[in-house]
């Protein structure tokens, strides 16, 4: 089976990041979740121009988790239309050992890793 692997990027509110990541890797969602506070946004949302203080999440995960992980997201997800890109990285030039933890934490395996 391919060693794959995707990195969710979703911006939310400082306040629920921690909960969210947690939820996410407790379920064994995500392998690992990256909580980068101070991000500053500036977006339209129904016409008008919002400038909201959030935090950043990177989220790690297989492959063969990314759907239940992406809805599992959305039910934690303050917002009504949460951003949720999904990003594939090069795995020939990931880590492979890295790349193999991810899939084993997010597979019901055990492994090591940060």
């Amino acid at each position: 089976m391919p060693r794959r692997m995707r990195i969710i990027l979703s911006n939310c509110p400082p306040e629920r990041a921690e909960a969210i990541a947690t939820a996410l890797v407790e379920e064994r969602l995500a392998a690992c979740v990256n909580v980068l506070p101070g991000v500053r946004s500036t977006y339209r949302w129904r016409g008008k121009v919002e400038r909201e203080a959030e935090t950043t999440l990177l989220v790690k995960t297989s492959a063969g988790t990314l759907e239940r992980c992406t809805a599992r997201l959305r039910e934690l997800h303050p917002y009504e239309c949460p951003e949720i890109l999904v990003f594939s990285p090069e795995i020939a030039e990931s880590f492979a050992p890295y790349v193999a933890w991810v899939r084993e934490e997010t597979t019901g395996g055990s492994g090591r890793g940060s």
